[in-house]
């Protein structure tokens, strides 16, 4: 018999699959903790090629997940993103949904 107030496993089957996916979860953590990031950071920091990291980035701007901001800098183009109030929300719920399944496996 389940204790009824005992964490459920069933949140992990609830996980956002947007933020699931590895490389998204990871960008979306890097740009919890800075106020912007440039595109050549996160390619260094993340180890992802150019086409994957582009890849993920713009379904998560699809998802209202992150802004991008392109710019020029002494005549060379930069591409800056931040994390959106939307994105905030989805990486905490899906944080909390984590703990939350995993939590029942503790003794």
């Amino acid at each position: 018999m389940t204790d009824p107030k005992a964490p459920s496993v069933s949140a992990l089957l609830e996980l956002d699959r947007l933020v699931h996916e590895p490389a998204r979860l990871a960008i979306l953590t890097v740009l919890a903790s800075a106020e912007e990031v440039q595109f050549k950071f996160l390619e260094e920091a993340l180890g992802l090629t150019r086409g994957n990291l582009s890849s993920h980035v713009s379904k998560l701007e699809e998802a209202g997940y992150l802004v991008v901001t392109k710019a020029f800098e002494d005549r060379v183009p930069v591409t800056s993103y931040r994390i959106t109030a939307r994105g905030r929300k989805a990486l905490e719920s899906y944080r909390a949904a984590m703990l939350q399944g995993l939590s029942r496996g503790k003794a």
